[in-house]
């Protein structure tokens, strides 16, 4: 059986660049400069993600929250302490 995870993350759009600004209040902040339209930011932070924590554009998917910048993404592969071993230059 694969590892997985639900990642609770708080997505800015439009913003000058994409990156992964560091966790706050229980979310991991991710910056983007794709507009959120017809899904578009939402690909764009789940393949910014999944490039990071060294996983396929495949394993990063948003769950809950499409419209929302609160989301829940799930991230396959990966145990919660990979991916925050991964996400430790983040903070």
């Amino acid at each position: 059986m694969t590892a997985s995870i639900e990642l609770n993350v708080r997505v800015i759009p439009n913003a000058s660049r994409d990156e992964i600004v560091g966790w706050h209040a229980g979310a991991l902040k991710i910056k983007t400069a794709v507009a959120p339209e017809s899904g578009k930011a939402n690909k764009a932070i789940c393949a910014l993600l999944a490039k990071r924590l060294g996983l396929t554009k495949r394993a990063v998917s948003v769950l809950r929250g499409q419209t929302n910048p609160q989301k829940c993404l799930l991230v396959e592969g990966l145990s919660e302490v990979e991916l925050r071993e991964r996400l430790g230059a983040c903070s």
